[in-house]
């Protein structure tokens, strides 16, 4: 067997992928050469450049197990403050009577695109 085969066996054993809106989140369980454990955290995005071509923006956070307590407490501190501050949300309303978002004081979307009207 090869030592390239034998690192991926080694270092791949979990992996759960979470799509979540426009993004993707991959969470993967690696060990190092000592048989140590430790995550990955990668945020996926998918980019349109100006030639229309897509490319993908990636995000990665190694998190060792000595730090898992420490992040795990910082994250749920951080979730409880947004959950206790953050306005709730509001679905969107249909716009009529040429009505755009800025004048409902909604930030524009790529959702807001209506093609039928490019020719207008």
């Amino acid at each position: 067997m090869s030592e390239e085969i034998e690192r991926t066996e080694r270092e791949d054993l979990f992996s759960k992928a979470v799509k979540a809106g426009k993004r993707t989140y991959f969470f993967d369980v690696k060990s190092t050469r000592g048989n140590d454990y430790y995550l990955t955290i990668t945020e996926s995005k998918k980019r349109f450049g100006t030639d229309g071509k897509f490319t993908y923006e990636k995000h990665k956070i190694f998190l060792y197990k000595e730090d898992f307590e420490k992040f795990m407490e910082g994250l749920n501190e951080s979730i409880e403050v947004i959950k206790e501050n953050a306005p709730p949300i509001v679905e969107r309303e249909a716009y009529t009577n040429n009505e755009s978002s800025y004048d409902k004081g909604v930030s524009p979307s790529a959702d807001d695109v209506n093609f039928e009207d490019l020719g207008k």
